[in-house]
């Protein structure tokens, strides 16, 4: 697949608001079919997960509190004919102990996201075997 640059977003989320459906309102309001996403900041109480294979579905690890966002990162596809963002974070408590896995929610203190948008044709998830939903595979 060939991509090339489309139009950056770089914004503040507003505190109070849950982070993943705020950029996902974001990439639709603003027409982003394919992209990056990164950010970071601060979420409180947010929930993050691991897919368990054998059950097929995503462990969740509810967190309580407030927690760095040390690091997010993920990419905007098109899912049930809407912009997703599917993203993982790295969150650190006040210890310095770091938690990790797939953002399921999470409510916004602070949020500096950055949307990268790639122009081409759109990458669609589709439902798996595996119970995930996933972009068709490249061969080469």
């Amino acid at each position: 697949m060939r991509f090339s640059r489309g139009r950056n977003f770089l914004f503040r989320v507003p505190e109070g608001e849950e982070l993943l459906k705020f950029i996902n309102e974001f990439a639709k309001k603003n027409n982003v079919l394919i992209g990056t996403v990164s950010a970071i900041g601060t979420l409180k109480n947010p929930k993050i997960g691991y897919f368990d294979e054998k059950n097929q579905k995503y462990m969740v690890i509810e967190l309580r509190g407030t927690y760095e966002l040390v690091s997010l990162t993920g990419n905007i596809s098109i899912r049930d004919g809407e912009p997703f963002a599917h993203v993982h974070v790295a969150l650190g408590d006040s210890k310095g102990v770091l938690y990790g896995g797939h953002l399921i929610e999470g409510e916004v203190f602070v949020a500096e996201v950055f949307i990268g948008e790639l122009l081409g044709e759109p990458l669609e998830r589709k439902p798996q075997k595996s119970g995930l939903t996933l972009w068709d595979e490249v061969r080469i």
